[in-house]
């Protein structure tokens, strides 16, 4: 993977992401990018485009239309971190 990252693991130039970098930023972390993933992945990223915020977990689970504990179950950890890391999208705000 030839992008570069933050000492976080977060593109540091969003136009980096594709759905093969966000693959591999996965594995890095031990997940397997499924198709569901990858679908809360570019629902995150339409809603930044759309705000300009990344949204929080409660408004992006209702938007999906899944639970908060859906989305822990999944991610089993910060869903809405793990979503903007892959994602090519800005930390969270709330997120530490």
């Amino acid at each position: 993977m030839n992008v570069q990252l933050d000492n976080e693991g977060f593109l540091i130039n969003r136009d980096d992401w594709s759905e093969e970098v966000a693959r591999e930023l996965a594995a890095t972390e031990g997940y397997e990018m499924t198709d569901e993933i990858m679908g809360y992945i570019q629902e995150a990223r339409s809603m930044y485009d759309a705000d300009g915020v990344v949204p929080p977990i409660r408004k992006f689970a209702k938007a999906t239309d899944v639970s908060t504990k859906h989305l822990y179950d999944v991610f089993k950890k910060g869903p809405m971190k793990l979503i903007c890391k892959w994602g090519g999208l800005p930390k969270p705000t709330g997120c530490v």
